[in-house]
């Protein structure tokens, strides 16, 4: 069948130059042919495709007809719900399971390794000094940090800013926790384990979210 006739048929069995009885391999076959036959022609592949398409919409139609028997091989639509077919990962497909996923970033050496750099200089330095006044300095370049690396990543401020403001809460809370408990009250004050606190936080959150 030479192109014209292809393009004039409207039978996906002759668009494919195949029998209407012709066996699921014999038509895959064809498919297959002619795709490679027509590798230049975008419009031609398409409607090959469509005619294949077609037909196994029609070998369907049949199969639920019961006129014929489709082999079990052949994937169709239907059979999402028969038994043989795993169920769905309901938990997987979960909207906040999703949402909670797009948040996440994989960090690259490279990132990981002046994050470590910045905050661990910082923090060296906030607990050497052992004042308030340095560690709230310090504090402040983290913070800094901490959002302007975040905000690189997605180009969105408002973002940052809130998970920097999130990160720094979320570290003082912890590192009060544990001063309370006495967990390091021995070899720390309150404002150093703070300081810890708050840069191990930082550190995550400019790593692994976006």
């Amino acid at each position: 069948m030479n192109k014209d006739q292809f393009a004039m048929s409207d039978n996906p069995y002759e668009k494919l130059q195949v029998p209407e009885d012709a066996s699921f391999e014999q038509i895959k076959e064809a498919r297959d042919a002619l795709l490679a036959a027509h590798s230049g022609d975008e419009r031609q592949r398409t409607e090959i495709e469509a005619a294949y398409d077609a037909i196994l919409m029609d070998r369907l139609r049949q199969r639920q007809q019961g006129k014929i028997k489709v082999p079990e091989r052949i994937r169709y639509a239907e059979q999402l719900n028969e038994p043989a077919l795993a169920k769905p990962n309901r938990i997987a497909n979960h909207p906040a399971l999703q949402w909670w996923q797009q948040q996440l970033d994989t960090p690259n050496l490279r990132g990981i390794a002046i994050t470590s750099t910045v905050y661990a200089v910082l923090m060296a330095i906030g607990l050497s000094q052992a004042n308030p006044d340095t560690l709230a300095l310090v504090l402040s370049l983290g913070v800094g940090f901490n959002l302007v690396w975040l905000q690189r990543k997605e180009q969105r401020l408002g973002r940052a800013f809130l998970i920097t403001l999130l990160a720094l809460i979320l570290g003082a809370v912890i590192a009060v926790g544990i001063y309370q408990v006495g967990l390091a009250g021995v070899f720390l004050n309150v404002d150093q384990l703070v300081g810890i606190g708050v840069f191990v936080t930082f550190w995550l959150t400019s790593n692994f979210l976006r």
